[in-house]
């Protein structure tokens, strides 16, 4: 990921919101643990805690794990204060040094891996997950942050308009191989649940609903990024369904706000985080895009498969309520959907640009 202007201008808000005294009183002089650290959260989070560094020399040292090291940013992986891990959370993680925080991010998130891969999805979560709370036990650690899913509630019953931290939940079908995603989220957290009732280790989960931003690809078979990718290159917005799906959209700076806060701050173990100010169908959200870029003249497309793709989510509605943080971490989210993908937008002309760049 490039780190653009658009992130650089991010992860100083994200800072001034939770309040870098706040930030500077619990990572000065720490060291924190991040999985998935080339993927749009882990990014973000570590970019958070260099900035951190770097405008109040808070000697906070990031050990960035990463399965794919040819992934991460070179912005992340030249900086002396991070040491790359290359290795994956489904095997057992050995690491001699003190460690203070983990998050708890390596899951993958693309719709076409879970569906072609979706042991490997599951194990992610599962796997990775008991290995990450054993280390964090292992090394005494202050807080553990695991990223969850909106996916874990499944779908709602049919007079259920929102889905609060304390249920009930929908359905979620274990027969069907794609819902290891949730699955393997909803096991997790129980891991978590467990290892703070056993071990007393002091563990936190954030279920994100859809969120996007600098850093998530367009490539990877989501709808928002299907359109994205359809804006970048000039071409028509494709729907690929009737687009009735409800859903909301969190700009990635408003949720590493809110998991940094949950973090640090909260004392319950679970908090939704969602966007419920930005809800919207799959088709209003496509529509707002053209409108966004007038001077593309670009037109929405329907061509709906026959058979439903591999992968697709088989959750099509149920929003989160985010009153929890909202009344307890005072927590609310800035940018809406069109200032969001704007940002988002700008985020990834500047980094074609950088690219072309490089190529000369």
């Amino acid at each position: 990921m490039f780190y653009s202007e658009i992130i650089n201008e991010d992860v100083e808000e994200i800072i001034n919101f939770c309040t870098p005294q706040l930030l500077i009183n619990k990572f000065k002089n720490k060291t924190i643990l991040v999985t998935g650290a080339s993927g749009m959260i882990g990014s973000y989070i570590i970019y958070t805690i260099l900035k951190l560094n770097e405008l109040y020399e808070t000697n906070t040292k990031i050990k960035a794990l990463v399965r794919n090291i040819n992934k991460l940013d070179t912005y992340i992986f030249n900086n002396k204060n991070v040491e790359v891990i290359n290795a994956d959370v489904t095997n057992p993680i050995y690491i001699s040094d003190e460690i203070n925080y983990i998050i708890h991010a390596a899951s993958p998130a693309s719709p076409k891996i879970m569906g072609l891969y979706p042991v490997e999805t599951n194990f992610a979560n599962t796997l990775g997950t008991a290995n990450t709370l054993k280390l964090a036990d292992e090394k005494n650690v202050e807080a553990y942050m695991f990223i969850s899913s909106r996916e874990i509630y499944g779908e709602p019953s049919d007079n259920q308009k929102l889905f609060t931290e304390d249920g009930p939940l929908g359905q979620v079908n274990p027969l069907i191989p794609r819902n290891g995603y949730a699955e393997g989220k909803k096991a997790a957290e129980n891991m978590c649940c467990a290892f703070k009732e056993e071990y007393g280790l002091n563990t936190k989960i954030v279920r994100l609903a859809h969120t996007y931003g600098p850093g998530m690809s367009i490539d990877d078979g989501r709808v928002q990024a299907d359109f994205l990718n359809n804006i970048l290159h000039n071409q028509d917005i494709v729907l690929k369904s009737d687009g009735s799906s409800i859903r909301t959209y969190t700009y990635i700076a408003d949720a590493i706000k809110a998991i940094i806060l949950v973090l640090l701050r909260s004392n319950d173990i679970v908090y939704n985080i969602a966007d419920e100010n930005s809800k919207v169908s799959i088709r209003e959200l496509a529509e707002i895009l053209v409108t966004l870029y007038p001077e593309k003249k670009l037109k929405l497309v329907f061509n709906i498969p026959e058979t439903p793709q591999k992968g697709t989510s088989s959750f099509k509605n149920g929003i989160l309520s985010t009153e929890k943080i909202r009344n307890e971490l005072n927590w609310y989210p800035k940018y809406s959907i069109e200032d969001g993908f704007k940002r988002t937008i700008n985020h990834l002309e500047q980094t074609l640009k950088y690219e072309k760049k490089k190529t000369l």
